[in-house]
């Protein structure tokens, strides 16, 4: 709030440009960054209210692409208020429409902006693609065996019907497949031209128009073209089946994609199943009715029958049972509930009956957000992307100007017929260049690596996340929750002579029984797995900022600090030295006290997580410094990190101070990340170059940063950035096999060769290089499925 008003008073005294969010206007800053809520780039804040609220829920979209749509609603046609299902393009998320099809920049299909909106049954592209293929392709085959019957071994059928008859049978065969079941490709195409937004797509409709309509004019009016074009009996050769070869296999390359991407649709939606379909509502007057689970409303009470499922994230207000959670924490052992513990929806209620009082429901629920955090990281572009655009836009030009100089150079200097030459050369270019492995490239690994992370405990929210982690250097990590359990446990108990561990313990615990501080319950809960029986305490005080005093078994006791000793006028210069040995290795030490005199002492600490010191040797190991920000006293971080081999520490914090830490460290240079789980972690969160966020820990946190941990451990970590590491380097193999492979095609496919081994790429050869080339990288990217991370 402070920070607000801080922003807020900036922009009234023109002290400098306030950036907000066009999602969210209620987020403002005072430098450029991402929105915390939703990840969107902030803007100017006079940019945003001009604009209106175009812009659509999309991560990184990229600024540079939003504000014309914002500005001119060309690609934005969503209009104010439509609460249906919009459609979006994973490569260019300005594009929003309410209906499907396909994007105007890039020709991709477009894609539900809402996993919530996904419905049951099969993408209707896919089913669509899949019939024009298989009409395609039976028409395509009988094609082939016409016009390359004696390259298979098929003898020349040709004979059978005729030479003139048979080029009538390849244009009626021919065209269809080209006209429909290639319709939509040649649609992208003329958009592409039409918007000059070039993408494969311009050249594959150039490819496919150039082949049919030569061919079409060699069949009807075979005349027109000079003597050197055509054979003894004055027909011209045709290229039908080159035409429908390369639609038939785009229409491959394009299903392929869009299996790809439904099997992303179906994960989705077995998540969403994960969701109980009804709720058990508590009227007003006591009476228990089941009602769909879109009707429940935050502060509904719910009934939670033995067996069934959670319906909504709440609280429960009645009843104790055992909950599996393992479908969020991945954890096996059912957690105990009782009054007043939280509940998160589709986890499985035990043996017990609950009821809950719902608090968050809808698209606001746990599962909810992990479903849409899922969708908008299959949607989101990594910026390495741009780079793939930017040499698209200057590729596609390039090779029409080298289609175009090939086609020139065989109709004035090659052999006979010359013509017939360069249209094959120039058609062959146009289709071995096809830029679409380029397309597949970042999205297909982007893909499979956010499928990967998930089935680590890895839930990566953007795109973005990946790239800026692989580049991370200093890691900054909270220690209470995330290096430690972020529960005390009692660890030792050491008496003064005369007095036995046991019974300095059930006074300490007797007297703590009542008290709901966490180093209380500690002691309480040590005292019970030790099985030291507890009596009844009387007269209990608590003194603020030094312990607890009341009355055990008629004799007076007292548990607190040392300002508690000097409160007693006792003098404890032995003890202290042993306290602060204690101290020094991270524990909180407390004196007990028996009529007037020290009994011994109680030693809680915040035990450190099993997995943390191997996690942060591998971190180490993967080229991070390691700081840990902290809010607790600098001795007690010294120790954490002495015994765990941190890089630096900063203690005694605040939430803004570790904010500023890394501000500070981002300055000198530094990318950092920031692994936290607290509310209070939440604006460092933000402000770090990638937030990973404890999926044990608090929703703000989770919603500020870019990577959750499902089990909130820090090899969770180590994961994340070996999956970064591996999903950069399989997005640069994609790229440079799609550009090396199409810069040595281009030439070849012009015909360079020629004039060397007399050899040239046929239009239907060149189309088959081409769907190699998506698949080696659809193939490369699918590797990820296996990496070891």
């Amino acid at each position: 709030m402070n920070q607000h008003s801080h922003e807020d008073q900036n922009s009234a005294t023109g002290q400098g440009p306030v950036y907000t969010c066009p999602m969210h206007p209620e987020v403002q800053q005072t430098e450029p960054g991402d929105c915390p809520k939703c990840g969107m780039h902030l803007v100017p804040a006079d940019t945003a209210q001009a604009e209106g609220h175009h812009c659509c829920h999309h991560h990184h979209g990229g600024m540079d692409d939003q504000k014309p749509a914002a500005a001119d609603g060309r690609y934005d046609t969503v209009p104010g208020g439509y609460s249906g299902a919009v459609y979006t393009c994973p490569m260019h998320p300005q594009v929003r429409q309410t209906g499907p099809g396909s994007c105007p920049i890039c020709g991709m299909g477009l894609e539900l902006e809402s996993a919530a909106m996904a419905e049951e049954g099969p993408n209707p592209e896919l089913v669509d693609f899949t019939r024009r293929f298989w009409i395609g392709a039976a028409l395509t085959l009988p094609l082939l065996v016409l016009s390359m019957g004696p390259l298979v071994g098929l003898g020349d059928i040709r004979q059978f019907f005729g030479e003139r008859a048979s080029l009538w049978i390849e244009l009626v065969l021919g065209t269809p497949v080209v006209l429909w079941c290639g319709w939509p490709f040649l649609v992208r195409g003329w958009n592409s031209f039409r918007t000059m937004h070039l993408n494969m797509f311009s050249l594959i409709g150039m490819g496919v128009i150039a082949s049919w309509t030569f061919s079409v004019v060699a069949v009807v009016a075979p005349g027109i073209f000079p003597e050197g074009f055509r054979d003894p009996a004055g027909n011209v050769p045709v290229y039908f089946e080159a035409a429908a070869v390369i639609v038939v296999l785009v229409l491959l390359g394009q299903m392929m994609e869009l299996r790809a991407r439904e099997g992303t649709g179906k994960a989705i939606r077995a998540l969403l199943d994960l969701a109980a379909k009804t709720a058990r509502i508590i009227r007003d007057d006591g009476r228990e009715a089941e009602i769909p689970l879109e009707d429940v409303r935050a502060g509904d009470r719910l009934r939670v029958r033995p067996g069934d499922k959670v319906p909504v994230d709440g609280t429960v207000v009645e009843g104790r049972s055992s909950i599996d959670e393992s479908m969020i924490t991945g954890e096996p052992v059912p957690v105990e509930k009782t009054m007043g513990d939280a509940v998160t929806g589709a986890t499985i209620n035990g043996t017990g009956s609950l009821v809950i009082e719902a608090g968050r429901v809808g698209a606001d629920t746990v599962l909810s957000q992990i479903v849409e955090m899922v969708a908008s990281a299959q949607r989101s572009r990594a910026p390495i992307q741009k780079y793939a655009d930017k040499v698209a836009g200057w590729f596609v030009p390039a090779v029409i100007g080298v289609a175009v100089l090939a086609f020139l150079a065989w109709a004035l200097w090659g052999p006979a017929p010359p013509l017939s030459y360069a249209l094959i050369a120039a058609v062959s270019v146009l289709i071995i260049a096809c830029p679409c492995a380029l397309g597949l490239a970042t999205p297909m690994s982007i893909m499979t690596a956010t499928g990967r992370g998930a089935q680590a405990g890895v839930l990566i929210k953007n795109a973005e996340a990946l790239e800026r982690f692989e580049k991370v250097d200093t890691l900054i990590v909270d220690k209470t929750g995330t290096l430690t359990e972020g529960k005390p446990k009692l660890v030792a108990v050491l008496p003064e002579p005369g007095h036995d561990e046991a019974g300095v313990l059930r006074l300490a615990a007797t007297l703590e029984k009542g008290s709901e501080h966490p180093l209380a319950e500690a002691i309480v809960a040590g005292a019970g797995e030790r099985g030291v029986e507890l009596d009844s305490a009387s007269d209990f005080e608590a003194v603020t900022g030094m312990g607890v005093k009341g009355t055990v078994d008629g004799k007076s006791v007292a548990l607190g600090n040392l300002k508690l000793l000097s409160d007693l006028g006792l003098e404890a210069a032995e003890l202290t030295g042993k306290a602060n040995a204690r101290r020094d290795e991270g524990e909180t030490v407390m004196f007990v006290v028996l009529d007037g005199a020290v009994a011994g002492l109680v030693s809680v600490a915040d035990p450190v997580k099993e997995t943390t010191p191997a996690a942060l040797k591998a971190l180490h190991a993967l080229g991070f410094r390691v700081i840990m920000a902290t809010g607790d006293n600098e001795r007690t971080a010294r120790a954490v990190a002495a015994r765990l081999g941190i890089d630096e520490i900063r203690a005694d914090v605040l939430p803004a101070d570790k904010a500023r830490i890394i501000a500070e460290l981002q300055a000198a240079g530094s990318k950092v990340a920031m692994a936290g789980d607290g509310v209070n972690d939440a604006p460092a969160l933000a402000q770090a170059d990638v937030g990973i966020a404890m999926g044990t820990g608090a929703d703000v946190a989770i919603e500020s940063a870019s990577i959750t941990l499902v089990k909130g451990n820090l090899d969770g970590i180590v994961r994340a950035r070996r999956l970064a590491r591996a999903t950069m380097r399989n997005i640069r193999q994609n790229l440079f096999f799609a550009l090396i492979y199409n810069a040595l095609g281009v030439p070849v496919a012009a015909g360079i060769l020629y004039p060397f081994m007399g050899m040239l790429i046929s239009p239907m050869f060149a189309a088959f290089a081409m769907s190699a080339s998506s698949i080696s990288v659809v193939t490369n990217s699918l590797r990820l499925r296996a990496a070891r991370i």
